[in-house]
């Protein structure tokens, strides 16, 4: 087993990741671009803080980056104190962050050229589920690689597929996504049709969840769709804006038909526009009952 990892990233994700791997008992040195973030989780799980990113890719065999999006990303990995200056001969950088395909493999190409090996690993599952270690994690890059990276991955995930080379876990993880937005979508126009034809909601949601659809997301979303504004935002509203607009980018590129993602990123532009961005996706509920 790996006795460090670095984590590179201290948003809800990367946070829920450092205090994971510490309840195994694996050291984590932590860098996060705003270092009192950094210094919050470093004190709630007992991780050490690098003062760079290169730093935090230095501390181990393993480095896992969690970051927010292709910007955040580029920014963290390039320059002398960045991923990777840090990620030298025998280093696995194991990015979990939700980007364009394209710039997993152009941040692989940087990895590799300064001796380190990249994988894009990222996961399905909210901060819950990686307190849980069970995550779903898509691989992209070479099997020798993931199998260096599996002893820290299995603590957060139960399942790893490998999907292919660079790129492919990336374009997985926005086709996963695609279908969790739309599921998103589809449960708050569900409920409030319920609840304006005189269903109260949490009947609805108990019929939901006990139905043909009531499926995982239907399951783990049960709070936050039934409780708004009582259960901590697990994925912004913001943030979905961003995956679909990655979905719908990589669909012209592919030559993807996709009508129903094109509908849902113009719902959820309308909601970020009545100033709910901050807000978990779930609240698409509340902005469509304003609608009503």
């Amino acid at each position: 087993m790996t006795d460090t990892v670095g984590v590179i990233g201290a948003g809800r994700m990367g946070a829920a990741m450092t205090a994971r791997l510490r309840s195994a008992g694996v050291e984590v040195v932590l860098w996060n671009r705003t270092a009192a973030r950094a210094a919050a989780v470093a004190a709630a799980t007992g991780a050490r803080v690098a003062a760079t990113a290169r730093g935090a890719a230095a501390a181990g065999p393993v480095v896992l980056v969690s970051l927010a999006d292709d910007a955040a990303c580029r920014a963290a990995y390039d320059g002398p104190d960045g991923i990777v200056a840090g990620a030298g001969p025998g280093t696995v950088v194991a990015d979990t962050s939700t980007v364009a395909p394209g710039t997993s493999i152009e941040l692989a190409a940087l990895v590799a050229a300064g001796g380190g090996a990249m994988l894009d690993t990222p996961v399905s599952g909210s901060v819950p589920v990686v307190e849980r270690g069970e995550l779903t994690v898509m691989a992209g890059g070479r099997v020798a690689v993931l199998d260096r990276a599996r002893p820290v991955l299995d603590l957060l995930a139960r399942q790893i597929f490998h999907v292919g080379e660079h790129g492919a876990g990336a374009t997985m993880k926005l086709a996963v996504n695609a279908l969790v937005h739309a599921l998103n979508q589809a449960v708050s126009e569900a409920l409030v049709l319920a609840e304006r034809s005189g269903v109260a909601r949490r009947a609805a949601y108990e019929v939901f969840a006990n139905s043909v659809a009531g499926g995982p997301f239907v399951q783990y979303k049960r709070a936050a769709f039934e409780r708004p504004g009582q259960t901590p935002v697990a994925f912004s509203l913001d943030l979905v804006g961003k995956d679909l607009d990655l979905i719908l980018d990589l669909a012209a590129r592919s030559g993807a038909s996709m009508p129903q993602a094109a509908a849902n990123r113009r719902a959820v532009a309308d909601a970020v526009a009545a100033g709910l961005g901050d807000e978990d996706m779930s609240v698409l509920a509340r902005y469509l009952r304003g609608l009503a």
